[in-house]
């Protein structure tokens, strides 16, 4: 199930900790994160090329963000999210760890943005925090500069 997750919890909370005026409050947590999973058909619906919607770029952000905070939670070290997007969706993401580069991951077709799944977004939020603190443990005198 892919609420059992850590990473999954985290992105609630990311999503929960945004609504700041409780219009979200009788949303479960999978219709929260519905934006996330992008089916053949939603995929299919999307034009190839296109710039990405604030709204995306927001999802994109916190799904990261939700990443860091994972991290943190397991390693102790704070973790801090950069991104550098082009306006046509394109760009970069980093996570740093003190002077650690923990995640590094270029961004194309933002605007395509989603997983075929809850399973797959749990499982692809899971790897990422499981290769960060991995790379912390190879490197903790980098994470703790």
């Amino acid at each position: 199930m892919p609420t059992d997750s850590p990473f999954f919890q985290e992105l609630i909370k990311q999503w929960r900790a945004q609504d700041t005026h409780g219009a979200w409050e009788n949303k479960t947590d999978l219709e929260l994160l519905e934006p996330y999973v992008l089916d053949k058909e939603k995929r299919k619906q999307i034009p190839i090329m296109g710039d990405p919607d604030p709204e995306t770029l927001w999802r994109l952000e916190l799904y990261y963000n939700a990443i860091g905070l994972a991290i943190e939670r397991q390693t102790g070290i704070m973790v801090s999210p950069m991104m550098k997007m082009h306006h046509e969706g394109f760009g970069r993401m980093i996570l740093a760890a003190g002077r650690l580069i923990v995640i590094n991951k270029h961004l194309r077709d933002v605007h395509r943005f989603g997983f075929p799944s809850f399973e797959k977004l749990a499982s692809e939020g899971d790897k990422a925090v499981a290769s960060a603190v991995e790379m912390i443990g190879k490197f903790p005198d980098v994470a703790n500069y």
